[in-house]
């Protein structure tokens, strides 16, 4: 099995959480898949037809959809903030989802797994980006599910890479989105 797994991250804080999964799905993955994480999500402006032109997109918009075209799967890690998703994530699906039909998310396998401080482990967050990215054409892996909850307490002294339970979920989601990039899309339909 081989695929290059696309990581966002929809914290932008220096100490997050859900970087921290992100470096550890990274160091977890299996062999002959890679995980990498993409960096300059902060440096995307906000969608705007305006500025989304035949004629190009802003340098920064354009670099997130070659990196995601390039990539066989896309997996977001998202925190929650008041009950949804950040909006550097929406943010991103909403550049990736453009121009409208035919966007670099159109039948790609995406995942959304993350961690936060509430008891559900942000699982609204999830949610609404699984919503967000089938509505942009994504090939949304709804098995793949993994909501940690209590990060602030959970990860206060330990790195999530040192969890034997997240390193479990993890590992099982990173062999989900990897067979999911290897097998064509009706496959899995």
């Amino acid at each position: 099995m081989s695929a290059r797994i696309l990581a966002l991250v929809g914290s932008l804080r220096a100490g997050s959480h859900n970087r921290q999964l992100a470096e550890a799905a990274a160091a977890l993955a299996p062999e002959g898949v890679t995980v990498e994480l993409y960096e300059g999500l902060a440096d995307v402006p906000f969608y705007n037809e305006d500025i989304d032109t035949e004629a190009g997109a802003p340098e920064s918009a354009a670099r997130l959809r070659a990196a995601v075209a390039e990539a066989d799967a896309l997996l977001l890690f998202t925190p929650e903030y008041n009950g949804t998703m950040p909006a550097v994530l929406k943010n991103a699906i909403d550049w990736l989802s453009r121009p409208y039909g035919a966007g670099v998310l159109k039948e790609k396998p995406v995942a959304v797994i993350g961690t936060a401080f509430g008891q559900y482990g942000g699982v609204w967050a999830q949610t609404e980006a699984r919503k967000a990215l089938g509505v942009a054409g994504g090939r949304v892996l709804e098995g793949v599910e993994l909501a940690i909850p209590g990060s602030v307490v959970r990860f206060a002294e330990t790195h999530p890479s040192e969890d034997a339970e997240v390193i479990t979920g993890l590992s099982a989601a990173l062999t989900q989105v990897a067979e999911a990039a290897a097998a064509p899309a009706e496959a899995t339909a």
